[in-house]
């Protein structure tokens, strides 16, 4: 498990259109506090595009159903990125990815109403 950030990188360094990628995924679970890995980066150390991953990819496992739990709610989702920011999650991604969140939804409330 912990070993696939690097196995990914490896598989997308060699393809031209996919390389730039490579070191996001390598770095997508890092934690802004340096407890991540596989290298311990800390804070912008740590690529802005795995930053960013790793509060999507964070969001997207709380929602969803897995054979080992539930999904959670929304709400629950947010207030666990709102909880980690600062420390596994940079609070700036935190912030903007909530506040994009909010934004969308209440277009969608828009459109329905």
């Amino acid at each position: 498990m912990r070993q696939h950030p690097e196995i990914g990188a490896h598989i997308l360094a060699p393809i031209p259109h996919l390389s730039h990628a490579a070191e996001i995924v390598r770095h997508h679970h890092e934690r802004y506090d340096g407890r991540g890995y596989p290298d311990g980066l800390v804070g912008e150390a740590i690529p802005l595009g795995a930053r960013i991953l790793t509060v999507v990819d964070s969001y997207s496992a709380i929602m969803d159903k897995r054979a080992y739990k539930e999904a959670r709610s929304h709400v629950e989702a947010m207030a666990e990125l709102q909880k980690h920011a600062g420390t596994q999650f940079d609070p700036r991604v935190v912030e903007v990815f909530l506040g994009l969140l909010k934004r969308g939804l209440d277009a969608d409330a828009t459109k329905e109403a």
